[in-house]
């Protein structure tokens, strides 16, 4: 546990800092109220030197603040504390939370969405990509501006909270699409709505019949872990079910106060998950994704997506090759649990979604053998069966000889590789538009 009191240490002597440049002797007793946190963000170069007791060069302070001019800086005190400003510019906490000059060094592959998620939106607020699962945006507005955010287009815009009318056209969206069956709340920052409205919206949501889980994702266990308050759990635990995935990137921030976070909303019987995203300079190290999962995993939060960073703008710097997540990844498969272990995805530039890579354990196969290789790098065989009979699947389960006494199975028309592997979809190719071979036919 060297590692939480290194950060514990490093925290009290921040919070000291700070409160004493806010000269007030009362804001220590207001430390722990989130909404205290937020009036008292730090948006400026002057308020953080003056913070953390440092100060950038004339030159330097001029290029960030242009690059601030277009990418808006907000640090809750809370993320500031954490910084080790004997050693900032290593800092991962400050590369997370401080713009840096590079922002400003558009590449040309670099996107304003790079996701594609104005494309695939329905109506305002809503991203409709995969069959049976929605993105609902109902804010705007996040409790720190993340360096790498891949919606870096809508960070600073406005602190925007949608209407109830407006996120009821959501709402009547989802309620009108069957297929959609998980909902996936999103921003900006759910949590950093009112506890009443957010209890709305759910309430809303569950009261869709076909609607059978509700994600949430925030980061304010991470960057403003007094959001979660008594009454929020109290708030959620009315409502199931309900997942939560969280945001760490780096070991450096579970520390007690994110802890306790953690503490809360897993007690209250809400499956936790993580979703990091991989940085050059912060966590381009397989030791440090080691630390990291393993201590998620200690605070009953399981390791979900290791995201590549996507070409947003203004976030080359941050981009690693795709190649280090994967070493990363094989770093950690057989070196620690199995369920601590991140699925690595690229979510694909365009609207492709994500799309896992990982490390290739399959070396080869025939009729009858695959060949394996496992983390140590020992190769064996498995024997493929001699007498197994496929299934075809006609989708006629009242006929089938498996056992599925359930509703009748969703009539989806398959789409990609699975148009072609089905059993009752007589596709035998997938062909892109334009081919020049295809149009001389």
């Amino acid at each position: 546990m060297k590692l939480q009191s290194e950060n514990s240490l490093t925290v009290v002597k921040n919070i000291s800092k700070i409160t004493n440049f806010l000269n007030s002797s009362i804001a220590e007793d207001f430390w722990t109220d989130w909404k205290w946190q937020i009036k008292h963000s730090i948006r400026d170069i002057e308020t953080f030197e003056k913070k953390l007791g440092i100060k950038f060069p004339l030159e330097e302070k001029m290029k960030l603040q242009k690059t601030i001019e277009r990418f808006p800086m907000s640090i809750t005190p809370y993320y500031l504390s954490l910084i080790e400003a004997d050693n900032y510019s290593n800092d991962p906490i400050f590369r997370q939370a401080f713009p840096s000059i590079e922002e400003m060094n558009i590449d040309q592959s670099d996107l304003l969405d790079p996701l594609g998620e104005d494309k695939d939106s329905p109506i305002t607020g809503i991203t409709h990509r995969y069959p049976d699962r929605v993105l609902f945006h109902v804010s705007n507005r996040c409790a720190m501006y993340c360096r790498h955010c891949t919606r870096k287009r809508k960070v600073g815009d406005v602190d925007f909270i949608p209407t109830k009318e407006e996120i009821m056209e959501g709402i009547e969206y989802i309620r009108k699409t069957p297929v959609v069956r998980d909902v996936l709340l999103s921003g900006g920052d759910p949590f950093m709505l009112p506890d009443e409205y957010l209890d709305w919206i759910l309430t809303e949501l569950e009261n869709i019949p076909h609607v059978e889980i509700i994600r949430i994702g925030t980061r304010t266990p991470v960057v403003l872990p007094f959001r979660i308050t008594d009454d929020l759990i109290k708030m959620l635990k009315k409502h199931k079910p309900i997942w939560i995935n969280t945001h760490f990137n780096h070991p450096r921030e579970i520390v007690p106060d994110s802890i306790e976070a953690l503490r809360k909303l897993a007690d209250a019987g809400i499956p936790l998950g993580n979703q990091s995203v991989l940085l050059a300079g912060v966590n381009d190290c397989t030791h440090i994704m080691k630390k990291l999962v393993r201590k998620l995993t200690q605070n009953r939060v399981r390791p979900y997506y290791l995201y590549q960073c996507d070409l947003s703008m203004g976030l080359s710097h941050f981009r690693t090759p795709v190649g280090k997540g994967i070493e990363i990844i094989e770093g950690l498969r057989g070196h620690t649990s199995g369920f601590s272990i991140p699925t690595y995805v690229v979510d694909a530039p365009g609207g492709g979604g994500k799309i896992p890579v990982m490390p290739n354990y399959l070396v080869s196969w025939s009729n009858n053998k695959v060949i394996l290789r496992n983390f140590e790098g020992v190769i064996t065989t498995y024997k493929e069966p001699d007498n197994y009979e496929n299934n075809n699947c006609d989708l006629d389960c009242d006929n089938c000889n498996l056992y599925l006494k359930m509703e009748s199975p969703e009539k989806v028309e398959p789409v990609g590789i699975k148009k072609l592997l089905d059993d009752c979809n007589d596709s035998i190719s997938l062909t892109p538009d334009g081919t020049e071979r295809i149009e001389k036919r």
